[in-house]
C-alpha cells in the first residue's frame, strides 16, 4: 500500500495534467466567447454516492428548462472507469438524494412524482435488475431526508410536524369544506427563514419505518428541530443533531445526541453526547460504532467568524479531543477511513478546497486531493474508494473517483458546451492591503486579452461575509470577462479560508478592513496594469452587496455599481430579516446599542453616493429582505444619482427562475457597459 505522501502527489499530478489539458484548450482562438445563453445551459453535477460494489456511482445533475423556465434534476449513474453513463429517473419530474441500499440492489431517492400541485416528496426506490421506481414512503406531509439501515432492512425518514394550517386543511377536505387561509400565529424568538412561511412550532424529527409504505415510529420528540442523522454500524442507535437548550432560538449550540433506534418507550429517550456551547455538528460514526467524528466550533461568542474544527468524540459520551485547534482552518463532512485510523474531511484553505485526511495515532494531516481545486462534496465506499465532486477555474463541477492511489475524471457532462467556448484565463494573485495585511484574489481577463492594454474593469466582491472566492468555476466573472472586461475578485478580512483571526477582523467591524483589501485589489490590478483606472466598476450579491454600498459610500473612484439583495440600514432589518441571534451577537441590541449600530450602517453616509447604482433583489427574500434596497433606491433617486430598482417576483434570497437569472445577467451588462464600459 503507497504512502500518504506518494497517495497525494500522485493526485495532485491527475488534476495538473487535467489543469495544462484546459489552458491548452483555452487558446485556440477559433472557439467562441461565453453567452447569458450557455450559462443556462451548463449542467450541475453533483451528490456522489460510490455503489457497494464499487461498479457504479449514482449522482445528480440539475439542468434548465429554457422554455419552461424551471430547472430540474435528474439521478445518473456513471461506471467506475467512467465509460459508462445511465440516466435512471425520467425527464418528467425531479429527483434527489440518490442513496444505494447496503447490498446494491436498491437506489433510494427522493421526488415529488405526480401532479406538482398536490405531490409531497417521498422516498422512491430503484431495483438495479430493472422496472419503474416504487414508492417507498406514505407520508402525508412529506419527507425531507431518509437514509437505510446498515442492513438495509429499515429506513430512516426526516419528517417535518404538519403546520397549523396543514392540520386545518386536512380538517376542512375530510368534512367537505373549503380550504380558508388561516392567520399566522407566532410565538417564536426566531420566527423567519428565508424560503418558508412565518415559522410555527412545526419540528423535524426521526422516524423509522419498518418496510415499504409501512407506518413511521417516531423516535425523537419534543420542541426541538433534528437533523444530520447517522445509524450507529450495528442499526442499534442513531446519531444526530439537535439545539435542546431552554430558548434555541436564542444560540447556536447545537450538539450530537444518541437515540436508540427500537422506539421502544423505555430506550427512546436520545442522550446527549456532546456539551461544547458551540455548534457541533456533522456526526460520522466510527466503523467498529465505539466513537464519533463530528465538527465543532470551539469559540461560539466569535459566531460565523470562528473557524470550525474537526472533533472526535466516544460514542457513549465523554470528554472530546479537537484533532484541528492548531490548523486553524475550517473542515466539513467527516467521514472515518475504513480501517477507523484516519478521518477524512473537507480542507478550506487560501482560496483551495482539498480533501484531507487526518491521522489518529501521529496527529499528521495529509491532502489525498490537494492543490488549485476545489472539493465541493465526497463519499467513500467502505473498500475505501472515494467518489469527489471537484472543480476548477475552466471546469463546472464534475465528479472524479479517488482508488487505487489514483485519481480520475468520471463525468464530462458539460464538456460538449465547454469545448466550443473561449474562457476568461484565470491568475491567482496575492497582494497587501492598506495596513501590510496579504490579501488573496483572483483576476479573470477577457478571452482576447492582451497584456500592455488597459481595460475596464469590475470589482465583484463575495457574499458571506464569511466565505471566499476560491479555484472552482466562476461563472458570473467568466461572463464579464467574455464581455471585454478584467474581473477582480478577493477575499478580504472576513472571509474563511484564512484563518480565524483573518475573519474575526470584521467583528462589529464591517466595512473597515474588508473596504481597504477590496480596494487595494484595485490598486494592484491597475499596477499589473490590468485595469483602467477611469472605468472601474463594483458589484455583488448579499454581503457582495453590502460591501457594495461600503464601497460607493467611501470611494467615488467606480463609474458604475451594482448592489444586490443587500442591508443598508440595519436597524430597520432587526426583526425583520433573520439573523436576529446574529446581529444581537454582534451588535447587542438596537435600542441599547444604537450607535453601535448607526456606526457600520452604510445608511448614515447614503449622502455621499455619487456612483449611478442599479439595485435588486428578490420580493420574498428574508434573508435580506427588499426594504433596505427599497431604501436605498428612494435615498440614490431623492438625490437625483442615477439609479433603478428591480425586484423579481416570487423570488427569495437566491434567484432561481432561469429567465430572472438570464435577466439579471443581462442588466448586469447593460448596465456596466453603459456606465463603466462607456464610448
Amino acid at each position: 500500500m503507497m504512502s500518504p505522501k506518494i497517495w497525494a502527489a500522485l493526485a495532485a499530478f491527475t488534476l495538473v495534467c487535467v489543469a495544462v489539458g484546459q489552458a491548452a484548450a483555452q487558446n485556440d482562438t477559433s472557439k467562441r466567447v461565453l453567452t447569458t445563453d450557455d450559462l443556462l445551459a451548463i449542467k450541475s453535477v453533483s451528490d456522489p454516492q460510490v455503489s457497494p460494489d464499487r461498479e457504479w456511482i449514482a449522482y445528480s445533475v440539475e439542468s434548465i428548462d429554457v422554455e419552461a423556465d424551471k430547472s430540474s434534476t435528474q439521478i445518473f449513474m456513471v461506471s467506475k472507469d467512467g465509460g459508462e453513463v445511465v440516466q435512471l429517473t425520467a425527464d418528467d419530474y425531479s429527483a434527489s438524494t440518490p442513496r444505494w441500499s447496503p447490498d446494491g440492489r436498491y437506489l433510494g431517492f427522493l421526488a415529488a412524482k405526480g401532479d406538482p400541485e398536490v405531490a409531497k416528496t417521498q422516498v422512491w426506490t430503484l431495483d438495479r435488475r430493472g422496472g419503474e421506481a416504487k414508492q417507498y414512503s406514505a407520508i402525508d406531509q412529506g419527507v425531507k431526508d431518509f437514509a437505510w439501515s446498515p442492513d438495509g432492512k429499515k429506513m430512516l425518514l426526516m419528517i417535518t410536524d404538519k403546520s397549523a394550517t396543514q392540520l386545518a386543511e386536512d380538517a376542512a377536505k375530510e368534512v367537505g369544506e373549503e380550504v380558508k387561509p388561516l392567520p399566522y400565529v407566532i410565538d417564536r424568538l426566531q420566527f423567519k427563514q428565508d424560503g418558508v412561511p412565518y415559522l410555527d412550532r412545526s419540528r423535524t424529527h426521526i422516524y423509522v419505518v419498518n418496510d415499504r409504505e409501512a407506518e413511521a415510529l417516531q423516535l425523537t420528540f419534543g420542541d426541538f428541530d433534528d437533523a444530520q442523522p447517522a445509524w450507529s454500524p450495528d442499526g442499534s442507535k442513531i446519531a444526530f443533531v439537535s439545539n435542546r437548550t431552554e430558548e434555541p432560538d436564542s444560540n447556536e449550540n447545537s450538539d450530537v445526541w444518541v437515540v436508540s433506534a427500537e422506539g421502544d418507550s423505555t430506550t427512546r429517550d436520545a442522550k446527549k453526547i456532546t456539551t461544547n456551547e458551540g455548534s457541533d455538528y456533522s456526526p460520522a460514526w466510527s466503523h467498529d460504532g465505539r466513537n464519533i467524528a463530528y465538527v465543532t466550533v470551539t469559540e461560539p461568542e466569535l459566531i460565523w467568524y470562528a473557524t470550525n474544527h474537526l472533533a472526535i468524540v466516544s460514542a457513549s459520551g465523554g470528554n472530546p479531543r479537537v484533532l484541528t485547534s492548531d490548523l486553524d482552518r475550517n473542515v466539513g463532512g467527516p467521514v472515518f477511513a475504513p480501517d477507523d485510523k484516519s478521518i477524512l474531511f473537507r480542507l478550506e484553505d487560501s482560496g483551495e478546497q482539498h480533501l484531507a485526511q487526518f491521522d489518529l495515532s501521529s496527529g499528521n494531516v495529509n491532502r489525498p486531493i490537494k492543490g488549485n481545486l476545489s472539493v465541493l462534496d465526497f463519499s467513500q465506499n467502505e473498500s475505501g474508494d472515494i467518489a469527489v465532486q471537484l472543480s476548477t477555474p475552466h471546469l463546472p463541477p464534475e465528479l472524479f473517483l479517488l482508488t487505487a492511489n489514483k485519481l480520475s475524471q468520471l463525468t464530462r457532462t458539460n464538456e460538449a458546451l465547454l469545448s466550443e467556448l473561449h474562457l476568461a484565463e484565470v491568475k491567482n494573485v496575492q497582494f497587501v492591503s492598506k495596513d501590510g495585511t496579504e490579501v488573496e484574489g483572483f483576476i479573470f481577463t477577457p478571452p482576447d486579452y492582451r497584456a500592455g492594454q488597459r481595460y475596464p474593469t469590475i470589482l465583484r466582491l463575495h457574499g458571506g461575509p464569511v466565505s471566499q472566492y476560491d479555484f472552482s468555476f466562476n461563472a458570473e466573472a467568466q461572463l464579464l470577462a467574455a464581455n471585454g472586461y478584467v474581473v477582480v475578485t478577493s477575499n478580504p478580512r472576513g472571509s474563511s479560508g484564512y484563518g480565524q483571526v483573518f475573519s474575526a477582523a470584521l467583528f462589529a467591524n464591517w466595512g473597515v478592513p474588508d473596504f481597504e483589501d477590496v480596494m487595494s485589489a484595485v490598486d494592484y490590478a491597475i499596477a499589473e496594469g490590468y485595469s483602467d483606472p477611469d472605468r472601474l466598476g463594483v458589484g455583488g450579491w448579499s454581503y457582495g452587496g453590502i460591501l457594495t454600498n461600503y464601497v460607493i459610500t467611501k470611494s467615488d473612484r467606480f463609474e458604475g455599481a451594482i448592489t444586490g439583495a443587500s442591508e443598508v440600514n440595519y436597524i430597520a432589518n432587526y426583526g425583520h430579516d433573520h439573523y436576529q441571534k446574529v446581529w444581537e451577537s454582534e451588535l447587542g441590541l438596537p435600542w441599547e446599542n444604537k450607535e453601535v449600530w448607526e456606526k457600520i450602517s452604510p445608511w448614515e453616509n447614503v449622502d455621499k453616493i455619487v456612483t449611478p447604482t442599479l439595485v435588486m433583489g428578490g420580493k420574498e427574500d428574508w434573508n435580506v429582505p427588499i426594504q433596505n434596497s427599497e431604501q436605498l433606491y428612494q435615498a440614490l433617486k431623492r438625490r437625483g444619482v442615477d439609479t433603478q430598482l428591480v425586484v423579481y417576483p416570487d423570488e427569495s434570497h437566491g434567484i432561481s427562475r432561469p429567465s430572472f437569472r438570464k435577466d439579471r445577467w443581462e442588466r448586469y451588462l447593460a448596465w456596466y457597459d453603459n456606465y463603466v464600459r462607456g464610448q
